[in-house]
């Protein structure tokens, strides 16, 4: 109990924090994306399909490589047809990025054998790690969906502001945007907006003040009462002009989003990118299932706090590492929490990919606005945030 009294009372507790995110335009999103439609294309004809597909876009042009192992009816001339409807459902129709006209250019083969023979599961060997490498999943209280605030916020307004776009009461405003918010901490918890930052591409005849007063009522709406950031601290397109965007204006690839896609900074990373891959690939599923027992350590009251990280290497089935963090704020020992989650939950690939049930057409819906932090859907869609481990922890813990 000394080094956990240690590590609280030296937590800072007064800070100003910061975390980004991209909208579903923004060039790596529309990779990631794709990347992920084509997982589901393959998971819709077979649950036990292997993916890592990788695009990458510019101007008027998006490419697809990686290797697959699944049904054949997946071809090339499909995942082109895959790509073009992704790119038209967010929105590209511009002279330089467009979903018709763009050049998509697929050179995706098959799944090495060497790495199949090491993931697949024979004889008395289950099913291995596709890769080794280290997750991490986070949970705290400053939302009620046990997310950190700065990045929860940064999603819901670039959400809230395609929303706007795609129903035609946005008309001046185009696929590619980010946002950017600064939250004050006292005593460890948010309690306002220190500064807002959001770019968003726009038509010609939008001025700069035309998108700020569109952007307002946004960030209002999402922001708790009263937390508004002061007028001078409120940016909203700094440059003052974002009409050329999306890859005509940058190249965008698969997996570059990661901090995004997670914790917006505040919790670690293992590095490992999500999209385009299948559960196999513990950089996804591993990293699900971490934020998944975070969360529910949470919910169950064993923590404000709490931060997983697992750790495995390639071929072996069993995780080589359960850690457990709950910054001074847990209820009961730690190694008692790693004991208890082990118990709980199977979390080698297999016991992952079985508890969350994964191997489903899943993973397009993840790709922009963050892989938590979102509602569970009756489909199995981000199984991963449902609460149903609480009553088997207290059951292990009291």
């Amino acid at each position: 109990m000394a080094n956990e009294d240690t590590q609280a009372s030296t937590q800072l507790k007064d800070y100003i924090f910061t975390s980004e995110s991209v909208s579903e335009g923004h060039p790596d999103k529309v990779c990631d994306q794709v990347s992920d439609a084509i997982v589901d294309a393959f998971f819709k004809e077979d649950p036990f399909s292997r993916c890592a597909v990788e695009t990458v876009t510019t101007k008027n042009y998006l490419g697809l490589v990686g290797e697959v192992r699944g049904p054949e009816s997946i071809t090339h001339e499909v995942m082109e047809e895959i790509a073009r409807e992704t790119v038209k459902k967010i929105g590209y129709e511009q002279e330089n990025f467009h979903w018709k006209n763009m050049e998509v250019d697929v050179r995706i083969h098959a799944q090495s054998v060497d790495i199949a023979q090491g993931v697949d599961s024979a004889n008395n060997k289950d099913e291995g790690a596709g890769d080794q490498g280290i997750m991490f999943g986070y949970a705290c209280r400053e939302t009620d969906v046990l997310m950190p605030a700065a990045i929860h916020f940064s999603h819901q307004i670039l959400k809230e502001l395609a929303e706007g776009r795609h129903s035609g009461a946005l008309p001046k405003i185009l696929p590619d945007s980010k946002s950017q918010v600064s939250l004050e901490y006292r005593d460890g918890m948010p309690v306002r907006a220190t500064s807002v930052v959001v770019s968003t591409q726009h038509t010609e005849d939008a001025s700069q003040a035309d998108v700020r007063e569109m952007v307002r009522p946004i960030i209002e709406k999402i922001l708790p009462e009263g937390w508004m950031c002061p007028e001078d601290e409120f940016y909203v397109n700094p440059t003052g002009r974002f009409v050329i965007g999306g890859p005509d204006g940058d190249a965008g690839l698969t997996g570059r989003k990661i901090i995004v896609d997670t914790y917006g900074g505040a919790a670690p990373h293992g590095g490992g990118a999500f999209s385009g891959k299948d559960p196999s690939k513990v950089d996804r599923s591993a990293a699900y299932a971490a934020r998944y027992v975070a969360k529910n350590v949470v919910a169950a009251d064993y923590a404000e706090r709490c931060t997983i990280q697992l750790s495995y290497a390639i071929g072996v089935s069993k995780p080589i590492s359960v850690y457990v963090n709950t910054h001074g704020t847990g209820k009961v020992p730690e190694a008692a929490l790693s004991a208890a989650i082990q118990k709980v939950m199977d979390l080698s690939p297999r016991g992952i990919r079985e508890h969350l049930k994964l191997n489903k057409p899943i993973y397009a819906r993840t790709a922009a606005y963050g892989h938590f932090g979102r509602e569970a859907e009756a489909d199995g869609g981000f199984s991963w945030e449902k609460l149903d481990l609480v009553a088997p922890l207290q059951k292990q813990l009291g």
